[in-house]
């Protein structure tokens, strides 16, 4: 009787031992993969007692802590104001008054009529360069003055007739009109009564030899004088 082994039996004995061989191997490879990670990461600090890594993609990184970021609030940019033109009152015109003749000075020419004021302007000029100098004494008058002066020869004279002689009533009056001027000194009465006509100024009265009025025409003989002056009738 022999003792050798069938041919089969041996045939599966064979694969059992190959298998087992077979998850030895692998075994000794999942060990030495699992010492091998774990001294990789002692290396790199990854032990069991470390906290488990998470994922960082779409997270903060991990490291210290997270920089505060200032929010800058955006600055509204500063519109320019129109400048708005200030508001303008008008105010409604004041109609136009009527203006008054303006009455200068008695003792000036402005008050005369244009033109006693420019032939006597130019007798003045005149008489000047003759050595002679014309002062006005009384001019243009106001219709208050030639009545207090009417009054007072009513009572120097006595009666209205002799006092209208030397003052005429205002409503009568060359000097009210700006028309008539009274001049001194008796050299300038003089002087014009001689040269009066050149400029158609003229003496009108014989009692008053200061009282001249544009009587004539320049270059042209003086009338006749008249005695005194008379008031016309009311």
């Amino acid at each position: 009787m022999s003792h050798d082994v069938p041919p089969r039996r041996n045939a599966m004995a064979r694969t059992r031992l190959l298998s087992v061989i077979g998850v030895v191997g692998i075994g000794a490879v999942i060990g030495a993969l699992l010492l091998w990670h774990a001294q990789v990461g002692d290396v790199l600090g990854l032990g069991a007692d470390k906290e488990p890594v998470v994922s960082t993609v779409g997270a903060p990184a991990i490291g210290g802590p997270p920089t505060t970021t200032k929010r800058v609030t955006p600055t509204p940019s500063r519109r320019t104001t129109p400048t708005v033109p200030p508001k303008t009152t008008t105010t409604p015109s004041k109609k136009p008054t009527k203006k008054s003749t303006p009455v200068s000075g008695e003792e000036s020419i402005d008050g005369l009529s244009p033109k006693l004021r420019s032939r006597l302007a130019k007798a003045i000029v005149a008489a000047k360069a003759d050595g002679v100098t014309i002062s006005i004494t009384s001019a243009r008058r106001s219709t208050a003055k030639q009545q207090r002066l009417l009054n007072e020869a009513i009572k120097k004279y006595g009666s209205y007739k002799v006092a209208t002689r030397w003052v005429l009533p205002p409503k009568y009056s060359a000097h009210v009109q700006g028309k008539a001027v009274d001049i001194g000194p008796a050299a300038a009465m003089t002087w014009l009564n001689k040269n009066g006509w050149r400029y158609g100024v003229c003496r009108r009265y014989d009692n008053e030899p200061w009282h001249f009025e544009a009587l004539t025409t320049p270059g042209t003989k003086c009338p006749p004088r008249e005695p005194h002056a008379v008031a016309k009738a009311d």
